[in-house]
Parts: structure tokens; C-alpha cells; sequence
């Protein structure tokens, strides 16, 4: 077999990209950077694969989806009564505050267009925060979107909270995560699973584990948005709720899980594709910093609001993916439940009410551009 024959080898593809992730992580470890095993391999495998040309790296879809899973059972384990009860009190904050976020975010598109020359339809698709995978598959279905700027606009915004978030969560601001290791009653019920996984038996991990995959997929069948994530969790917390004890994941799976989801957001940018390069980068940065920046004071507003700390406040609004701002509230101790309720209620705003609006802005701007050609 010859050395190129043997370097595009599904097989060495993929664990050329493994070993990226892995040393990405380790070394972040080492320099005790937040989140170590996400921001890790998700920065060595955005260099690596540009720096390295002899071996493509490789990331199947399907790891990226294992992942979900696991932080989906994770996350739905972190559901009670109590929890859901206080979710539905803060229904009416969280639509106030998915509105006032898209206005900001429409603003800012308008923004960037005067500014970069972009069409406003594309930096307008690239600026909603409404989840990486669900807004690129949205831009696909669209005519006359610009998908790589799409991309890039949702990529740098998610490396900017992945990279943000943690620094801020931990900064003196929120009390260096301390107000959050006040662990809620939630959190709290999730450690002691840790201690009752003898009791359970394998019997209940087995049932945990095939209904969190056969979920997984029946969501992905129906076009649940995040369906990966949001599937396990559903029937996770179901199951909980009905007080089947699930055992709680060990660290390693969740380091695993981080890992999987690092590499493949790594791969996703594609910085070369992209025209313009210096003038978006700049745009970009701005206006995600004005996004963390317009976050801080709507965290600082609900905690005013409801009796929950400034932590849970700021990953529950941050306009970050579900899968990340879960993660993160993970490893502070923040609220998961409250963190996912406000995350998953703009997530389905975003999925179910977004396309057809943006359908009918672009409608009457391509009237508009008609009527003025005329003219």
C-alpha cells in the first residue's frame, strides 16, 4: 500500500484526528483552560488540519451524535417536579427574553451589512443564535444565502461564547463560579445517583441506554431541532420523573462527550473559503462581544426577577448551543434544569417560528429591491 493510498485510509484519517483532540485536551489540562476537553481539541483540530496537508482529518457524524446522547441522559437526569414547576413560572421571562435577543441580533445584522457590503438575508441567517447545525441546515433550504458566511458568522459566534463564557462564569463578575456551588436541590439529586448505581443494577442502565438511543433517533425521524440532545433528555427525564433511578454519567464519559463535540465544531470552520476575510473576522468578533457584552445586563435582569443566581442567569440567556451551555453549567454547578429550559425554549422559537418569518422578511426585501430596480 502506498504512503497516500495509506494517509487517506478512513482509519488513520480518523485517528490522526483523534490524537489532535486528545493532545489538544491534555495540554489545555495542563494549562488549566476551562473546559480542557472541548476547547482543546476544538482549537488543535482547527489548526491541525490546516497546518498538517499530507492526512485530511476525518470526524464522522455519527461521533458527534453519541455525544448528545450522553449529555442529553445527563442533562434529563437533572429533572424534577420542582424544576419543572419553576420553568413553567418563568415561561412568560423566557419569551420576553428570546424577543428582546433577536431584535438585538437583527440589529446587529443590519449593522455588519452597512458595514461589510454583505447581504443582509446571509449575515442575518449567520447572526441568529439558534444552534450551529440547525441555522446551516436552514441557510441550506434557503435560495440565495451565502452558507459559507452563514458558517462562519455562527462558528466564530459560538467559539467566542465557548471561549467567553467560561473565562466570564469563572471571573470574580459571578463570583469565580461560587455562587453557583451553592448546587441546587437538582444537582444536588444527580450526585446522589453517582451513589445508588450499585442498587440500580444493569438492568436500568440498559433500559436508559436503549431508550436514550431509540429517542435519539426517533426525534432525528420527526426533525426535532438538536435531536440527539433533545431526545435522550425528553424520555431520560420522563423516566425520571416517574422515578426510575438512572445513574449518573462518570467523569471520563463526560470528558469523552466534550471531546467528540470539540473536534467536530474544529472542523466545521473552513476560514479560507471566506471572502473578505479581515473585514468579517472583525465584524464578527464585534458584534458576538456586543452579544456577550447586551447578555450580562439581561442576566443581571432576571436574577431581579427570579430568585436564581447570577451564573444560572447568564448560561440560561448566554446565545450559546444547548449542548455547550450545558456542558459549562455542568461544571459549575449551575441550575442545569433552569440553564436547558431557557436554551431549549429559544432553540424551538428559533427552529419552529424563525423560518417562516425569515421567509417573509426575505420575500418583502426582494419586493422592495424590485420595486426600486423599477424605479
Amino acid at each position: 500500500m502506498s504512503q497516500s493510498s495509506l494517509t487517506a485510509h478512513p482509519v488513520v484519517r480518523l485517528l490522526y484526528t483523534l490524537t489532535l483532540s486528545l493532545v489538544g485536551g491534555l495540554l489545555f489540562k495542563l494549562l488549566h483552560v476551562p473546559l480542557p476537553w472541548l476547547l482543546g481539541p476544538m482549537t488543535f483540530t482547527l489548526i491541525g488540519s490546516r497546518v498538517v496537508k499530507t492526512v485530511r482529518p476525518s470526524w464522522p457524524g455519527w461521533i458527534r451524535d453519541t455525544a448528545l446522547i450522553l449529555i442529553g441522559y445527563s442533562i434529563g437526569l437533572t429533572f424534577t417536579m420542582t424544576t419543572l414547576r419553576q420553568i413553567g413560572h418563568q415561561l412568560p421571562t423566557m419569551a420576553l427574553m428570546t424577543f428582546i435577543l433577536i431584535l438585538l441580533c437583527c440589529l446587529l445584522a443590519w449593522m455588519i451589512t452597512r458595514l461589510s457590503g454583505l447581504p443582509f438575508p446571509t449575515v442575518l441567517m449567520g447572526s441568529i443564535p439558534g444552534g450551529l447545525t440547525q441555522m446551516v441546515v436552514l441557510a441550506e433550504d434557503t435560495k440565495g444565502i451565502d452558507l459559507t458566511v452563514v458558517a462562519f458568522l455562527q462558528v466564530v459566534r459560538l467559539l467566542m461564547i465557548i471561549f467567553c463564557v467560561p473565562v466570564l462564569v469563572f471571573s470574580p463578575m459571578f463570583g469565580g463560579g461560587s455562587s453557583a456551588r451553592a448546587a441546587s436541590d437538582t444537582v444536588s439529586a444527580v450526585v446522589e445517583h453517582a451513589a445508588t448505581l450499585a442498587s440500580t443494577g444493569w438492568g436500568v442502565v440498559a433500559l436508559y441506554a436503549v431508550a436514550s438511543v431509540a429517542a435519539a433517533l426517533l426525534a432525528n425521524k420527526i426533525h426535532f431541532p438538536s435531536a440527539y440532545m433533545l431526545g435522550p433528555m425528553i424520555i431520560t427525564a420522563i423516566l425520571h420523573l416517574a422515578g426510575v433511578e438512572g445513574p449518573a454519567l462518570p467523569v471520563w464519559a463526560l470528558s469523552a462527550a466534550q471531546v467528540m463535540i470539540g473536534t467536530y465544531v474544529g472542523l466545521l470552520l473552513k476560514p479560507e473559503k471566506l471572502q473578505n476575510k479581515g473585514r468579517v473576522v472583525l465584524l464578527a468578533i464585534t458584534s458576538s462581544t456586543l452579544l456577550i457584552a447586551s447578555t450580562i445586563g439581561f442576566s443581571y435582569l432576571l436574577t431581579q426577577l427570579h430568585a436564581i443566581s447570577s451564573t444560572t442567569a447568564f448560561l440560561s440567556l448566554a446565545p450559546g448551543g444547548m449542548d455547550q451551555m450545558g456542558i459549562i453549567a455542568h461544571e459549575v454547578n449551575a441550575d442545569i434544569s433552569i440553564v436547558t429550559g431557557y436554551q431549549i425554549f429559544r432553540t424551538w422559537f428559533i427552529y419552529f417560528a424563525i423560518p417562516p418569518l425569515l421567509r417573509l422578511l426575505f420575500r418583502a426585501l426582494k419586493r422592495r429591491k424590485v420595486q426600486q430596480q423599477g424605479v
